[in-house]
């Protein structure tokens, strides 16, 4: 069951600047989420929000041990709402990303590449991995993918929205 939460005008505002920016529902949805919880957290409107408070918003996520992906993802709604909807460029410099961590890549050897394709009983399902894996595309990607967007004549599939 989805709940929904009335709708204040600076709340429809940013949700009209990422619909004018043609975001994701899951993006707008997101971003709408993390602005409410940081309103929550400090009970006045996020416009009326200064700098000194975006740290003590941050430092509330950690002890909770949010994802950095969600991390991240609070940053950037705050930086919209700053930004777009709000018309404040100068708060984003106060808004600090957390460092990134270097990490490397998985490299599947030939055998387990193999046995990942062929696991799959069904052809569809094979085909939909392979093909994933053959263009390094998005789950995403692959779900908006129709049979007019592969040119077989020149061997490529054409990504729409990537």
């Amino acid at each position: 069951m989805k709940i929904h939460r009335p709708m204040t005008p600076l709340r429809q505002r940013m949700r009209e600047d990422m619909q004018l920016r043609n975001d994701s529902p899951h993006t707008i949805a997101g971003y709408l989420r993390y602005a409410a919880q940081c309103a929550k957290h400090f009970h006045p409107s996020p416009d009326h929000l200064g700098p000194e408070d975006i740290r003590p918003s941050q430092l509330h996520l950690l002890p909770q041990h949010v994802s950095k992906s969600i991390f991240i993802q609070t940053v950037c709604a705050l930086r919209f709402l700053d930004d777009t909807t709000l018309g404040r460029p100068w708060m984003v410099d106060d808004i600090p990303y957390p460092k990134k961590p270097r990490t490397r890549p998985v490299i599947l050897s030939r055998d387990e590449v193999k046995a990942l394709l062929l696991a799959p009983r069904h052809l569809k399902h094979r085909a939909i991995l392979a093909t994933l894996y053959a263009t390094g595309g998005r789950v995403s990607e692959l779900c908006q993918l129709q049979g007019t967007d592969i040119d077989a004549q020149r061997m490529v599939i054409r990504v729409r929205q990537g």
